[in-house]
């Protein structure tokens, strides 16, 4: 595989079929960190003349807020569904009150379109690693938040400060629902004891507490106590609410605004803060005094992203999904120096991380998601239906959300907080290699790439050992499948 190519299937996307390869890779590479390109998808599959790729439309792409009302809205028609109530029963109501109100599928496809035909590649192979680095997933009705946590709280801050990033996903609504931290009560605080006094059990919930620490920080090589993560949880007590939980039967949108300001003083669930619930008095966590009230949070936060152990744990992490299967010290050293002389600062680190999986000629293992990515862009296919079809079933194409659980991973399905692993020998069953065929005969069938197994190859600087096992079938569909499958592509052996 050429440089151009080789350093594209590790950090990016791969090129589409009308870019200029660039001739100094590594200054592409850095310069992608900064190519702040709009979310690019499809109107509609067009094969002749080919569809037009356009920019993701505004309405389907609302704010926090409007996402928030229009997942209480969804919760109103369900129970108003429950109730037997004229015009909410019928299929044709629960369909449109699905098609009208929820986003998760919406934003699975925006997040597919982006992949496929977005230019700044390298910066999306860095947010679908963060994405994965601060897992969420679609629990308790969470699928309103997911694609939105992913664009605003991850992408939108790629270049700044990975103490803002860990700061903003802890207090995204996404992570606040997905790890319960919603129904959290301080053991002290007003609404615990209030409900005591009533019989009730409110108490404080430590799953994002744990988590912050274990995946999200220091790792437990911080060897923290269990008193260390109830206070980290005790921290955390009073943020969130689950925007489709605050009704008192069928109040309308306005009657609810009022009830967030009164619990939170606001109707921004990205900095709601339950006082009532909050846990008083310092907290302290790994030895760092950590302040009352609403702003501890922040103390925690950049306390913790500038711990040793996060800066270690994170660089080994970045190395072993971009780098190399095996990173070296040196590797993981390198990137964890650019951590502390940049102060944490996320362009210094992706650069170094740029530099050494440039620098390193090992192969690197795809993820299922970013194989089909890379051989879709590569084969020009038009494999995801647009966005105006998402409701139309006679496409011949799969729904977004059937592909990625085919493949085995979605950043919008339950899944354990750890995320998706990047060691190969999780994704080398039978069965998903078994899955990857599959898909490069869909692309094939469905899609209609528009260039045949030896021109990708040419284009890429396929080496020989593909080239000799392409060209020995018979068939065109026969070879695509083996290119798009073959251990180069996979990431597999060494360009």
């Amino acid at each position: 595989m050429n440089e151009q190519f080789r350093v594209a299937h590790k950090l990016g996307l791969m090129f589409h079929h009308d870019t200029h390869l660039p001739d100094d890779v590594k200054a592409w590479a850095i310069s992608q960190l900064h190519n702040k390109s709009p979310a690019l998808g499809i109107k509609r599959i067009r094969l002749y003349p080919k569809h037009k790729v356009q920019e993701w439309p505004k309405s389907l792409q609302p704010d926090l807020k409007k996402r928030d009302d229009m997942f209480a809205v969804y919760k109103q028609n369900v129970r108003k569904q429950r109730m037997e109530l004229e015009g909410h029963t019928s299929e044709a109501a629960k369909r449109a009150n699905d098609r009208d109100n929820l986003m998760g599928e919406k934003d699975e496809m925006k997040f597919a379109h982006r992949n496929i035909y977005g230019k700044d590649q390298v910066r999306l192979r860095f947010t679908s690693f963060w994405a994965n680095h601060f897992t969420t997933g679609n629990i308790w009705d969470n699928q309103n938040h997911i694609g939105h946590a992913i664009d605003e709280a991850i992408l939108a801050n790629l270049n700044g400060s990975f103490s803002h990033m860990l700061y903003k996903m802890t207090t995204h609504p996404s992570m606040l629902v997905y790890l319960d931290n919603v129904w959290s009560s301080g053991e002290n605080s007003k609404n615990a004891i209030e409900a005591r006094k009533e019989g009730r059990i409110e108490g404080l919930n430590d799953n994002l507490g744990r988590e912050l620490l274990e995946l999200h920080s220091v790792s437990p090589a911080a060897k923290y106590s269990e008193t260390d993560i109830r206070n980290a949880a005790s921290v955390l007590a009073g943020w969130g609410i689950w925007p489709g939980n605050i009704s008192d039967g069928l109040m309308t949108l306005d009657e609810r605004h009022k009830k967030l300001i009164k619990m939170g003083e606001t109707t921004n669930s990205w900095d709601f803060f339950k006082k009532w619930h909050a846990e008083p008095g310092t907290k302290k966590v790994l030895g760092k005094v950590i302040p009352a009230g609403k702003g501890g949070l922040r103390h925690l936060t950049d306390f913790l992203a500038s711990h040793e152990n996060t800066i270690m744990f994170i660089s080994f992490k970045l190395a072993e999904h971009f780098v190399s299967d095996n990173p070296s010290k040196s590797d993981i050293d390198y990137i964890a120096n650019a951590w502390r002389k940049s102060d944490g600062n996320l362009d210094q680190i992706h650069s170094a991380v740029i530099e050494r999986a440039i620098s390193s000629k090992a192969p690197k293992f795809q993820w299922p998601m970013t194989w089909l990515f890379q051989v879709v862009r590569l084969s020009d296919a038009s494999f995801f239906k647009g966005w105006d079809q998402i409701e139309k079933y006679d496409q011949g194409l799969m729904e977004v959300r059937k592909i990625f659980e085919e493949l085995g991973q979605s950043f919008w399905h339950t899944r354990q907080p750890n995320g998706y692993s990047s060691a190969k020998s999780e994704w080398l069953s039978g069965e998903m290699f078994e899955r990857r065929i599959r898909f490069s005969d869909a692309i094939y069938t469905a899609g209609y790439p528009s260039f045949t197994p030896q021109e990708i190859m040419d284009r890429i600087g396929a080496n020989e050992a593909t080239r000799e096992l392409v060209n020995s079938l018979v068939g065109r569909k026969k070879q695509f499948i083996a290119l798009m499958c073959s251990p180069e592509l996979m990431g597999l052996e060494n360009a």
